[in-house]
């Protein structure tokens, strides 16, 4: 059973969610003319704050701002990174029947959902008390002590890490650990009832004897 906190349910959020307008995922289109794939200047200045020293973080990235950067999560953010069908599921449960998301970024065959700090250290806890916990798969959760490598500020075109939905606020909405686990018990149900096949005829028993009546005249 998942339990809400006022925060956190998807339907009682108390402040505006941060919902990207487009989301374009990896292959479906130049992802430089899409907003949501962009770092806007304030979204850089809340990815540096994670430094502790955002002006001197912010001014190295600006001048390699086709180069990822290596920031720690646990202060401003944390991480929680997930195999990218299952996290595909995520959001599309976010998106289409709760707050929306925070920023995400793919890297290394893996997607990254951005979320509130404390939630690298919850929301395991919470996936091994929830009955459909063992329905999805473990997810990498990066917080105090933690670093992360995030995509550069302008799209590069390359193999390296890249936004689906950047950051464009200097405070942007996050998931925290229960929205989270709302998501995945979803996207384990959707995944689940996918793969029930549904048949009129009752299974076989193993021990009847079978005839062929082909022959029959």
């Amino acid at each position: 059973m998942t339990t809400w906190t006022r925060d956190e349910a998807p339907h009682d959020i108390t402040r505006t969610p941060w919902v990207p307008r487009i989301l374009r995922f990896p292959g479906e289109g130049d992802e430089g003319r899409h907003q949501t794939a962009r770092v806007t200047a304030d979204g850089a200045s809340w990815l540096t704050s994670a430094t502790g020293s955002r002006e001197a973080a912010l001014t190295r990235w600006e001048s390699r701002p086709s180069s990822p950067a290596a920031l720690p999560c646990g202060t401003v953010f944390d991480v929680v990174n997930v195999d990218p069908v299952f996290g595909r599921r995520m959001l599309d449960r976010l998106w289409e029947e709760g707050p929306g998301s925070g920023p995400v970024a793919v890297h290394r065959g893996r997607m990254m959902l951005f979320a509130a700090p404390g939630t690298a250290q919850r929301l395991p806890a919470l996936l091994d008390w929830e009955d459909w916990g063992d329905s999805v798969p473990r997810p990498l959760c990066h917080g105090v002590g933690d670093a992360v490598t995030v995509p550069p500020l302008v799209p590069s075109g390359g193999e390296g890490p890249r936004w689906l939905v950047a950051p464009d606020t200097r405070s942007p909405w996050l998931p925290g650990p229960q929205v989270l686990l709302w998501a995945c018990v979803r996207a384990a149900r959707a995944a689940s009832a996918a793969d029930v096949r549904v048949s009129i005829f009752p299974p076989a028993d193993p021990d009847a004897n079978v005839y062929d009546v082909s022959r029959r005249r």
